[in-house]
């Protein structure tokens, strides 16, 4: 899993959040173990049994002003009982005035201690979705991401089986694409999925006999889009005489990205077969579903309804 360092979490926020090193290059090199963050809470009062020290540590006024009223060596080594334990870094809300006790202690353990302009709140409702996206599980998967009608199709399937000319059919029909070749997926919470494209290749395909085409210049901005929640896989393959395809809908097949189990649809190929529209179908009938309109399971209903009518009737017919 990649980890962050503080380093770079200043590099790439330092104006969003507003923030200030405070003792120099001191401990900017080290590692954030993950996505949370917290307050030190009752390990300024010694008690660290419950502490967690792989968290970045935010100290707001309360913290701060119960540093303050410690003499400069208790607040040392107040800081130092939590410091020790390896926090990747310190930082000071609301603008505050960092005591020199605790400057002290981070220059001792060389621990970065930084501040921002921010309220404690709004630091939190700020850092947090930045955190929570860098260290999201992710995955890249050799596919095609469209929008259609709003809903995010995931085409995946051999290579040269016609996936990016799928999308590209789309396009043109209003679409929107979001990732071709490769579609970096990550996972938000336990079972949101974005995808987007690499950030180099972005709102550029490759058509076989083509070769590059820049989709934005091509059809307009509206024709593209950064990112978009996977919502639907539909998997090309060539047709195979004598394979069991459904022909219901009944059964719904799904299949497993990063621990989420997302519906998958297989489409088989052959010459004539109109996958645009297909596409288009596959999108409208997935948000009929999510609205709780199943056409497959109303017709079955309806179908058995009418052969329960009809196996009355020969029930009842005595001749």
């Amino acid at each position: 899993m990649k980890r962050l360092k503080v380093r770079e979490l200043l590099e790439r926020k330092r104006e969003v959040l507003s923030l200030t090193v405070l003792t120099g290059e001191a401990g900017l090199d080290r590692k954030i173990e993950g996505p949370d963050i917290s307050g030190p809470g009752l390990a300024l009062v010694g008690f660290t049994e419950r502490f967690v020290a792989d968290r970045i540590q935010v100290l707001g006024e309360t913290e701060v002003a119960y540093l303050s009223h410690l003499s400069e060596e208790d607040c040392r080594a107040t800081a130092r009982a939590f410091i020790e334990f390896g926090v990747p870094c310190l930082i000071i809300t609301k603008g505050l005035e960092a005591p020199p006790g605790l400057i002290a202690a981070a220059q001792e353990t060389g621990t970065a201690v930084i501040r921002t302009e921010l309220k404690t709140g709004d630091f939190y409702r700020r850092i947090k979705p930045y955190l929570e996206e860098e260290y999201a599980p992710s995955t890249a998967i050799h596919g095609s991401l469209a929008d259609v009608y709003g809903v995010g199709l995931l085409f995946v399937g051999p290579s040269g089986i016609g996936k990016s000319e799928c999308v590209l059919d789309l396009v043109e029909r209003g679409h929107r694409l979001v990732a071709d070749d490769v579609v970096i997926v990550h996972r938000r919470g336990h079972d949101v999925l974005i995808g987007r494209g690499h950030e180099l290749q972005q709102h550029h395909m490759e058509i076989r006999g083509i070769g590059i085409i820049d989709v934005r210049s091509l059809f307009g901005i509206r024709a593209t889009r950064q990112q978009k929640r996977l919502e639907l896989v539909v998997h090309l393959e060539e047709w195979q005489e004598g394979a069991a395809y459904d022909r219901t809908g009944l059964e719904t097949e799904t299949t497993t990205v990063l621990g989420v189990e997302v519906p998958q649809v297989v489409v088989p190929l052959n010459p004539g077969k109109n996958i645009t529209v297909i596409a288009e179908v596959l999108a409208m009938n997935h948000l009929q579903r999510y609205a709780g309109v199943d056409s497959a399971a109303e017709f079955n209903r309806k179908l058995q309804l009418r052969m329960q009518s009809i196996r009355e009737y020969l029930e009842e017919d005595n001749e």
